[in-house]
Protein backbone atom coordinates (compact mmCIF):
# COMPACT_ATOMS: atom_id res chain seq x y z
CA UNK A 1 0.00 0.00 0.00
CA UNK A 2 1.64 3.09 -1.22
CA UNK A 3 0.94 6.50 0.60
CA UNK A 4 -0.68 9.40 -1.45
CA UNK A 5 0.12 12.45 0.48
CA UNK A 6 -3.97 14.86 0.66
CA UNK A 7 -3.15 17.71 -1.93
CA UNK A 8 -2.84 20.91 -0.93
CA UNK A 9 -6.02 23.33 -0.84
CA UNK A 10 -5.11 26.37 -2.22
CA UNK A 11 -4.83 28.21 1.20
CA UNK A 12 -1.80 26.12 1.72
CA UNK A 13 -0.64 26.84 -1.67
CA UNK A 14 2.32 29.74 -2.30
CA UNK A 15 1.08 32.98 -2.99
CA UNK A 16 2.62 32.75 -6.71
CA UNK A 17 1.16 29.60 -6.86
CA UNK A 18 -2.22 31.25 -5.94
CA UNK A 19 -1.89 33.90 -8.82
CA UNK A 20 -0.82 31.89 -11.46
CA UNK A 21 -4.46 29.55 -10.38
CA UNK A 22 -6.06 32.88 -10.01
CA UNK A 23 -4.76 34.41 -13.04
CA UNK A 24 -6.30 31.32 -14.98
CA UNK A 25 -9.73 31.28 -13.64
CA UNK A 26 -12.24 32.35 -16.02
CA UNK A 27 -14.06 34.30 -12.90
CA UNK A 28 -10.60 36.13 -11.56
CA UNK A 29 -10.14 37.10 -15.07
CA UNK A 30 -13.69 38.85 -15.28
CA UNK A 31 -13.14 40.23 -12.03
CA UNK A 32 -10.21 42.00 -13.09
CA UNK A 33 -11.69 43.41 -16.36
CA UNK A 34 -14.77 44.83 -14.26
CA UNK A 35 -12.26 46.51 -12.06
CA UNK A 36 -10.19 47.77 -15.34
CA UNK A 37 -13.97 49.54 -16.42
CA UNK A 38 -13.18 46.77 -19.83
CA UNK A 39 -16.08 44.67 -20.65
CA UNK A 40 -16.25 41.47 -18.20
CA UNK A 41 -15.58 38.92 -21.21
CA UNK A 42 -11.95 41.17 -22.73
CA UNK A 43 -9.34 39.58 -19.91
CA UNK A 44 -7.56 36.88 -21.17
CA UNK A 45 -5.01 34.84 -18.50
CA UNK A 46 -1.89 37.23 -19.48
CA UNK A 47 -4.29 40.09 -19.21
CA UNK A 48 -5.48 38.96 -15.26
CA UNK A 49 -1.85 38.74 -14.59
CA UNK A 50 -0.72 41.80 -15.72
CA UNK A 51 -3.53 43.08 -13.70
CA UNK A 52 -2.35 41.15 -10.66
CA UNK A 53 1.06 42.82 -11.04
CA UNK A 54 0.05 46.36 -11.15
CA UNK A 55 -2.39 45.85 -8.50
CA UNK A 56 0.78 44.05 -6.11
CA UNK A 57 3.19 46.62 -7.47
CA UNK A 58 5.54 43.30 -8.73
CA UNK A 59 7.31 42.66 -11.98
CA UNK A 60 7.15 39.01 -11.48
CA UNK A 61 4.75 36.67 -9.62
CA UNK A 62 7.06 35.53 -7.83
CA UNK A 63 7.97 38.00 -6.21
CA UNK A 64 4.74 37.40 -4.11
CA UNK A 65 7.27 34.51 -2.51
CA UNK A 66 9.73 37.45 -1.24
CA UNK A 67 8.04 41.13 -0.90
CA UNK A 68 6.15 41.39 1.91
CA UNK A 69 4.07 44.43 0.97
CA UNK A 70 3.43 42.69 -2.40
CA UNK A 71 1.75 39.73 -0.36
CA UNK A 72 -0.33 42.33 1.97
CA UNK A 73 -1.71 43.51 -1.39
CA UNK A 74 -2.11 39.87 -2.90
CA UNK A 75 -4.20 38.92 0.13
CA UNK A 76 -6.08 42.01 0.02
CA UNK A 77 -6.67 41.85 -3.92
CA UNK A 78 -7.60 37.59 -3.14
CA UNK A 79 -10.02 38.75 -0.38
CA UNK A 80 -11.71 41.25 -2.43
CA UNK A 81 -11.86 38.75 -4.96
CA UNK A 82 -13.60 36.55 -2.66
CA UNK A 83 -16.12 39.22 -1.75
CA UNK A 84 -16.55 39.55 -5.43
CA UNK A 85 -17.44 35.98 -5.92
CA UNK A 86 -20.00 35.93 -2.78
CA UNK A 87 -17.36 32.85 -1.33
CA UNK A 88 -16.77 35.39 1.42
CA UNK A 89 -19.09 38.35 3.12
CA UNK A 90 -18.28 41.71 1.54
CA UNK A 91 -15.60 43.38 3.46
CA UNK A 92 -16.82 46.48 5.23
Amino acid sequence: MSFHPRPNTFADMPPQKQAGILCNDPRFQRFAATRCGAPAETFSASAAAEYLRQVCRINSRRELSTDSAAQQKFQILRTEFDAWTGKIAAPR
